[in-house]
């Protein structure tokens, strides 16, 4: 502690934010790494959009924080002796602190367009050509079952047609979809 002792205060301000601010970012980094790290804050105990958007990136957040704090008083430290008007030197440093939190942002951004979303939404069956599993009667008499294919996963759904009667192992065309859940195809 002797060595913060003989600092000028103004120093010794950076270094007390440096070191805090390093060591959690350190703990944060290894918890990441390990998966603990899914909440990205400290749980609420009640439901609310506080933000006002779906965004995963909040501007005040514990993670944005340490990283404004790690660019900030690291620079302080780096140029302390370079730049000798503390104001100037405040700037600078305010000013890396902000470039730390867009860089995040920006990594944030590049790492959330590797994302995919895989769930099944019937919509995305329309216009895809698929196999009928079980014979589908006429006229919308009854419905059948076809196999069909989005998104990689095969999925069995109900199925009616408008015109003639198709028989099992048919290809045919989704051409719209009744009361949500009900396939109208016709043969190809």
């Amino acid at each position: 502690m002797e060595f913060f002792e003989n600092l000028d205060p103004f120093i010794r301000t950076f270094w007390y934010v440096a070191l805090p601010a390093s060591l959690i970012f350190i703990v944060q980094t290894i918890m990441t790494f390990f998966g603990a790290d899914a909440s990205d804050g400290v749980d609420a105990d009640f439901d609310g959009d506080l933000d006002g958007s779906d965004a995963p990136f909040q501007l005040f957040s514990l993670r944005n924080l340490i990283n404004f704090l790690l660019g900030f008083s690291w620079t302080g430290i780096s140029f302390y002796s370079t730049i000798p008007n503390k104001a100037a030197l405040i700037g600078l440093s305010v000013a890396v602190g902000v470039l730390f939190l867009f860089l995040f942002f920006i990594m944030i951004k590049q790492i959330q367009k590797l994302a995919e979303d895989n769930s099944f939404k019937i919509s995305d069956t329309l216009n895809k050509t698929a196999e009928v599993y079980l014979t589908i009667p006429e006229k919308k008499s009854g419905k059948g079952k076809i196999m069909i294919s989005v998104n990689g996963s095969f999925h069995e759904l109900d199925a009616m047609t408008e015109n003639e009667k198709i028989p099992t192992s048919s290809t045919v065309k989704v051409i719209k979809i009744e009361n949500g859940n009900i396939l109208i195809v016709e043969t190809i």
